[in-house]
């Protein structure tokens, strides 16, 4: 696949790469899915990864590994992964082309 999945931005690179640094040995990079639930329908949902499962995308980017769940990929195709830092919160943030409705927390989307 030529495309990527989902790109990162910088500030999301060098995030992931203070994560990686205080996780375990073991792990390999950063899962990202997608889950029901949230006032659009769904929400992202990230943990550690330890292992590549079978049928996952592996986006390698900047020096960290990404992996895609694979029941996510059609909802990320084209999304670009960002971290915002802001004065009482810090989060990942999805910038999704395929959303059609986003909730007021951000926290949800619709395709």
């Amino acid at each position: 696949m030529n495309e990527k999945i989902i790109k990162l931005s910088d500030k999301a690179v060098s995030r992931i790469k203070e994560i990686m640094l205080q996780a375990k040995n073991s792990t390999i990079g950063v899962r990202v899915g997608v889950k029901s639930g949230g006032c659009a329908g769904m929400s992202y949902v990230m943990e550690y990864a330890k292992e590549v499962k079978p049928n996952e995308e592996v986006i390698e980017d900047k020096g960290v590994k990404v992996l895609i769940d694979p029941k996510a990929i059609m909802y990320l195709l084209g999304t670009e992964m960002d971290y915002k830092k802001e004065k009482f919160s810090s989060q990942f943030v999805f910038k999704n082309p395929n959303e059609t409705e986003r909730c007021g927390c951000g926290e949800s989307f619709k395709i």
